[in-house]
């Protein structure tokens, strides 16, 4: 979960995190009062989950509060990258003598932690890396050792700090990092940090991104959400306790197993190339208890998407057996019958493993009219691809 500006700037404020003051509006109206409390003179900032906001005209200084109001006016309601801007964070200025970078993330290709730190801040990162990679130091971090003031001071070292604001940004570091564990976060940037003309060091700029996965014991979390923007589809799926992901095919696709659900989003994307390029329209993994209810409300949120012209249900019987699954997706519709939500988009149904041929005798008995079995993998995800091009 990506965060906005304001809401990284909370977290480091609570981690120690040295930050100026902010605050965050919707009304152009408001930016007046916010402007006053900072003392008149403020950055008006978009809050949009996206860089370039400065060079998309998102990013203004306004001299006194009416001036707040009117660069706050200009803002709200722009497009930056295809995000609309719907608030804005004023700041209180600062007296910039140089621009740093600092990062933390996961390097999954390396599978660790891993530092980053350049004194050539205040521009895209990614520019640095490509036209001056010798500018960009990338350390290692391991994940039972952390970020101590030893090992800041090393990353501070390799990207070769300035020695008057070493010390201080090595403790910085050392904060962040702290950010970094606590929050189970997969990144947390700091763009730029700056040291000041009275020689401080400030998170002047943050981008903080959250692993949804640790949401179990991150619960003060779902405050941070942005509902507002968040998939309606996705949002049912998980108010039902649904793994589910929202793609932009025709073919819904419903698994038992991560693992088997994955593959099906190949064979179908594979199968729909010979069917004027068909794809799959979402990930969703029943997991292993695939009840009525289980399937009724999977099948409740695929056929629920527009773009879905078939649903392919691919299971596997193992722990639940496949007679289970049957009757799962059969009790399934009449549920959804019952509930006045008429099915009318055909199911294809491969059943393998624990039982299959119990399941498929309950399904040939149930004789849906928009139910087919097909007995393999490869050929399900073929009839799903060639009837959702229909």
């Amino acid at each position: 979960m990506d965060l906005f500006e304001y809401q990284a700037r909370d977290i480091f404020a609570k981690h120690g995190v040295p930050v100026l003051a902010g605050e965050v509006i919707d009304t152009p109206e408001a930016a007046r009062a916010v402007a006053e409390r900072l003392g008149g003179r403020a950055v008006v900032k978009a809050q949009v989950k996206t860089g370039g906001r400065g060079k998309a005209g998102g990013v203004k200084l306004a001299s006194d509060p009416d001036d707040a109001v009117a660069k706050s006016g200009a803002i709200l309601g722009m497009d930056i990258k295809g995000h609309t801007v719907h608030k804005v964070m004023l700041a209180q200025t600062a007296d910039i003598a140089e621009e740093y970078y600092v990062s933390f993330l996961l390097d999954r290709a390396n599978r660790t932690f891993l530092a980053m730190a350049s004194v050539e801040g205040g521009m895209d990162i990614e520019e640095v890396a490509a036209t001056k990679p010798e500018a960009l130091a990338k350390v290692p971090v391991d994940a039972i050792s952390g970020v101590g003031l030893a090992k800041a001071r090393e990353i501070v070292a390799q990207a070769d700090f300035p020695a008057e604001v070493a010390e201080p940004v090595a403790e910085v570091l050392v904060k962040l990092w702290d950010c970094f564990v606590s929050e189970d976060a997969l990144l947390v940037e700091v763009n730029p940090l700056v040291k000041t003309a009275d020689g401080a060091i400030i998170a002047l700029d943050g981008k903080v991104s959250l692993d949804a996965n640790a949401g179990f014991r991150q619960p003060e979390h779902e405050a941070l959400e942005d509902k507002a923007a968040a998939d309606p589809l996705e949002a049912a799926a998980k108010a039902k306790g649904l793994n589910y992901v929202k793609l932009d095919g025709q073919v819904g696709i419903i698994g038992n197993g991560a693992g088997l659900v994955m593959s099906t989003l190949d064979v179908v994307a594979y199968a729909g190339e010979a069917h004027g390029g068909v794809k799959p329209a979402n990930f969703l993994d029943i997991g292993g208890g695939a009840s009525a209810e289980v399937m009724a409300n999977g099948l409740e949120i695929i056929l629920g998407d527009p773009a879905v012209k078939s649903v392919f249900v691919n299971v596997f019987g193992g722990i639940t057996a496949c007679d289970a699954v049957a009757n799962g997706i059969v009790q399934a519709l009449e549920l959804l019958s019952g509930k006045g939500e008429e099915v009318t988009k055909p199911l294809v149904v491969r059943l393998d493993g624990n039982n299959a041929e119990a399941g498929r005798k309950i399904l040939t008995d149930a004789d849906h009219p928009l139910v087919e079995l097909v007995d393999t993998m490869d050929g399900a995800a073929d009839r799903a691809a060639e009837l959702a091009a229909k």
